[in-house]
């Protein structure tokens, strides 16, 4: 695959982005605060504070109001993952930001409902108003990072029957599981989750949002700079409702008819009260965008569901004594034949490799899972394909950047920079008090240091300008209306 900024001129420019992001003022943010327009009335409710590598955002009011917060108190960010995501996603696509923008304006904004459509606007003014120059289909295809070159960019290529355009696949990044009932130390739900992806993004991909929207529930999520849902999608909300899902790999499928993934992923964890309510928002309009297997909880019921979201195929499965697993294998013989191109057979591939590990860990602690045992299992290192201790793409806590193999499912080279950026637990009682558990960078404490990997890996140059460090934090405890602590 050509390196697009391996040309002096698009190295220059790529400098430049990073040279205006870490230019943007930085002095009005404290360690909680609204900023120097705390004057604005749409910013009073609004405050940010840093903890654990993590930033958390409490948002509250209205649909532009909550964009509108979310774009000021995050503007550096925004600015700074808008970039990450613009270099990574136009290298790997070889289309450049105008086909992006372009796919979010007539692609995709006009199957946002408004509500939705309101805040992506207010995100746009905020970050407009703390002076970042981006517009609102910047927003909407940051929004959609994950949907259009993964989904709407191969299916267009097949509609066109280009040959010319690199081979896109949808990745399966993701290790996670919920279990209720026997499984667990005191027969309610515990549900865990790690978020695998470049460390590009991931280094970014740590925001946890509270908001209180004017209408449906409250929210607490892990999230990233600038969009409205989780997108890893982990959290929580105040009717009881724990979510999270992993990516379905080798999935084909997408409808330009439908409701962007991003904004059905939202309205669901707003508006559902119940697992039923949740399958039926997030299937209303199913794009076939971001297709996911969701893991689903009712702490009030003790219930947990797995929904196999395909296009053609939604199958649930649902218990109240019992667990899923979940590493980005599609279950259903129906969804793995008609819609994906994945090889359930293959045992050394990261998703059948890590679905092995992730078994025999749940079975193992069965009767005892709670979430110090959630914690272990999203820092597992055990290689299940080799048999033995090995920190690497088939590890629940993933380190593709320390294998040879790379995952050729996902077209990821060898010692490509991605894995296990984050972690994320909860159990019932936590979710009752809209809390949760979370570790920035390698769920296992480990660092990944940029400058030392480009040395011996200097095929990724291309993403020196915005690659840095992903220093591990604590596991942290988040709960809903949280202060800063100092």
């Amino acid at each position: 695959m050509k390196h697009l900024l391996r040309s002096p001129a698009a190295f220059k420019f790529a400098c430049c982005v990073l040279t205006a992001v870490l230019l943007l003022p930085l002095t009005c943010f404290g360690q909680q605060s609204t900023g120097s327009a705390s004057s604005d009335p749409r910013l009073q409710k609004a405050y940010r504070f840093p903890q654990g590598g993590w930033t958390y955002v409490h948002l509250e009011g209205s649909p532009s109001d909550i964009g509108f917060q979310h774009g000021y108190l995050l503007a550096p960010e925004i600015a700074d993952a808008f970039a990450a995501i613009k270099l990574y996603n136009t290298h790997q696509s070889q289309r450049d930001w105008d086909f992006f923008r372009k796919a979010a304006r007539e692609m995709l904004w006009p199957h946002i409902d408004t509500e939705y459509q309101q805040e992506l606007q207010g995100i746009a003014d905020g970050v407009k108003a703390h002076g970042v120059d981006l517009d609102v289909y910047d927003i909407v295809a940051l929004n959609a990072f994950e949907e259009v070159p993964d989904y709407y960019i191969p299916w267009l290529t097949r509609q066109t029957k280009s040959e010319k355009s690199p081979k896109l696949t949808a990745p399966g990044n993701c290790s996670a599981f919920i279990a209720t009932g026997s499984y667990t130390k005191d027969h309610q739900i515990v549900i865990a989750h790690n978020n695998w992806t470049s460390y590009l993004a991931g280094e970014r991909w740590v925001v946890i949002f509270d908001i209180v929207p004017q209408h449906g529930n409250r929210i607490l999520m892990d999230g990233f700079p600038g969009v409205i849902t989780s997108d890893d999608d982990f959290g929580v909300n105040s009717a009881g409702i724990m979510i999270t899902e992993t990516t379905i790999t080798l999935f084909e499928g997408w409808d330009p008819n439908g409701k962007p993934e991003f904004m059905r992923s939202r309205k669901a964890l707003q508006y559902a009260k119940s697992i039923d309510d949740y399958v039926r928002i997030i299937k209303d309009g199913n794009n076939g965008g971001y297709a996911n297997d969701w893991l689903i909880g009712d702490r009030k019921t003790g219930e947990v569901a797995y929904l196999e979201l395909g296009l053609k195929n939604t199958p649930l499965w649902r218990t109240k004594d019992g667990y899923f697993v979940s590493s980005n294998f599609a279950r259903d013989p129906k969804v793995l034949q008609e819609e994906t191109t994945f090889d359930p057979k293959d045992a050394s591939s990261s998703p059948n490799a890590r679905h092995v590990r992730a078994d025999e860990l749940v079975q193992q602690a069965k009767g005892k899972i709670d979430v110090e045992t959630a914690e272990q299992f999203l820092s597992d290192h055990f290689d299940s394909f080799e048999k033995k201790e090995q920190a690497d793409e088939r590890s629940l806590c993933g380190h593709v950047d320390v294998s040879q193999r790379g995952v050729k499912e996902w077209a990821w080279d060898a010692h490509n920079p991605g894995g296990a950026v984050q972690g994320k637990a909860a159990d019932s009682k936590m979710a009752a008090n809209m809390s949760f558990v979370a570790r920035a960078g390698h769920p296992c404490g480990a660092d990944f240091l940029a400058a030392d990997f480009l040395g011996h890996h200097p095929e990724y140059s291309w993403q020196k300008p915005l690659l840095r460090d992903m220093k591990a934090g604590p596991w942290t405890t988040f709960r809903a209306g949280q202060k800063s602590s100092q």
